[in-house]
Order: C-alpha cells, then structure tokens, then sequence
C-alpha cells in the first residue's frame, strides 16, 4: 500500500538563513521550526549543500526544529584557503560539532546523504548520547556499498596524487557529471528541478573551489579507513535506523542497504526508483516516512 505524500504545512514556520562563527569560519545554515521540538540534523552531501533540502524542510517544521548547515566550502559557507583550512572530514565533522554546539543542540536524529555519512558517522563516535537516530539516504557504512567501477580510481590516486591519477576526479567537478549525478536513474523527471545542478555546479566553479574538492576527494581514503569503526557503533549502539533510498544510485549499491539491517536488524527501509538524489524527485514522499519515524523514537527525557 502506498503511503499519500504530505505537503508543506499550510502553518508550518518560515525556513530563515543564519550563519554561525565556528573557529573562526562563517558557516551558513537554515533553520525552521519550534525551538523546544526535537531536533533535526540534516547533513549534505557532494557536490551539494543544505540547498538540497528545500523540498524536505518546510514539510517538517510545522512539528521539529530541523537544522540543515553548509560544510566549509560548500554552499553559502566561507570557503577558506587551503593554507588556512585543513579539507579533511575530520575537519568537517570538528565544524559541524562546534555549529551544535553553538546552537545547544543536546540531542538529535542525524539525516546522512552522501558526505554527510562520514561527517555524521563521525559525530555519532565522538557522541553517541547525543544521536536518538540516524536517517540514511544513500550514504554508506561499507566498502562493498560502492559500485566497483566508481571506487577503481581511487587506490591509484590515493596511492599516488598525480595529474594522471588526479583526472578521473577533476572529471567529477565538470558540469556534465554534476547533472549527471542528478539525473541518472531519476524516474519521475517533472519533478527533477535543474535548480539543483546548476546551484551545485556554482557552487564548484568559485576559484579555488576544485583545489578545496580534491582534498577532500584525497582524504575520502579516512572514511574507507574508519568504516569497522562505524560498523562497530552500529552494532554495539544499534540506533534506531530509517533508510531512504534511490535504488538506481550509480555510485551506491543496494549492499549498503543490507550492510544496515545486517548491522541493525530492526532497520526501517523504504527504496525509491530515483537515483543518487532521491530528495529531488521524492521529498514528499520522504516526509512522510521520516515524519512516522520520529514519532515512533522514545520520548525525549
């Protein structure tokens, strides 16, 4: 039985714009909801920004605070120099740690797509307590989540970072591979809006901003490296888990779905005949699951 999509509500809070200082870096956020309603962490991914939950937010503050900031570098963020910030996850989650901080964020439901699963992996080792749960769309735990085709270049270029092996990633920084990222495998085209692609693509054509992808497309070889870390929260932490997925991903694979409920059984997962963005094409029907979801946690204390 299908589940009716639920839209924007009618009294549901403006989504504000706001910055917030964090070691001395500006990082763009969007807020919306009550300040007392529990909280939502929705965390980007590549090559995107909280930009890409605008569909999803105003579906769901008329009942959470729902929090999606900018990594550095992305988005509306600052964009520091390479010789004034380290472009490592490490680095990335250290930010978005001391933005939730910042913002007393005490507890949380992190929503990892992408980048944000290293970014919120991270955050959930560090501080467990204060996960309540983690919303997985298209982001992986697993090494034998990745299309083989996708994760080939990247020993070489770990291995050794030339112009040779550095070149199946300047390719992804392209134009072309950016709508590609959106419109491969996406099924219901009248809602895939080109505001997404052309928003990212802007975004990576600021100077500097290919310099600032590499490293972190160089570091991504930590999050190989960290993943029995991870493996080992969720099995030991089994936290509530809502898996929302395009099935038609190019990059990842229905394995990392199966890698979660392996991991934590009494995963929740609801698959989507879209693609690496599922939110672009489904975000209405998203809210919906990710609304059921929420009101199932325990109470918060």
């Amino acid at each position: 039985m299908s589940i009716p999509p639920i839209a924007a509500h009618a009294d549901a809070p403006p989504v504000l714009s706001r910055t917030v200082e964090v070691e001395g870096v500006q990082l763009f956020y969007r807020e919306a909801g009550p300040a007392d309603a529990p909280v939502l962490l929705l965390l980007h991914g590549f090559p995107s920004s909280s930009h890409m939950f605008r569909d999803l937010m105003p579906r769901l503050t008329d009942r959470y605070r729902v929090i999606a900031p900018d990594y550095p570098g992305f988005g509306h963020s600052a964009a520091p120099a390479l010789s004034a910030f380290a472009y490592r996850f490490d680095r990335l989650a250290d930010m978005i740690e001391g933005l939730a901080d910042k913002l007393g964020l005490k507890r949380y439901v992190l929503y990892l797509h992408d980048y944000g699963g290293p970014v919120g992996f991270r955050l959930a080792l560090r501080q467990p307590e204060r996960v309540r749960g983690l919303i997985i769309q298209n982001a992986v735990a697993n090494a034998e989540g990745w299309n083989p085709d996708v994760t080939a270049p990247m020993a070489p270029f770990w291995a050794k970072r030339n112009a040779v092996t550095e070149q199946p990633f300047r390719d992804l920084l392209q134009p072309q591979t950016t709508r590609f990222q959106y419109e491969h495998g996406a099924t219901l085209k009248e809602r895939l809006s080109p505001d997404g692609w052309t928003m990212d693509q802007a975004g990576l054509d600021r100077p500097g901003n290919h310099a600032i992808q590499l490293e972190l497309l160089h570091d991504y070889q930590s999050n190989f490296a960290a993943y029995p870390a991870w493996q080992r929260y969720l099995r030991d932490r089994q936290p509530p888990i809502l898996v929302t997925w395009g099935r038609n991903d190019p990059f990842f694979t229905l394995k990392a779905v199966e890698f979660y409920r392996e991991q934590v059984p009494g995963t929740e997962v609801h698959l989507f005949d879209a693609g690496h963005f599922a939110l672009e094409t489904h975000a209405p029907e998203i809210a919906r699951h990710i609304r059921d979801f929420m009101a199932r946690l325990p109470p918060l204390e």
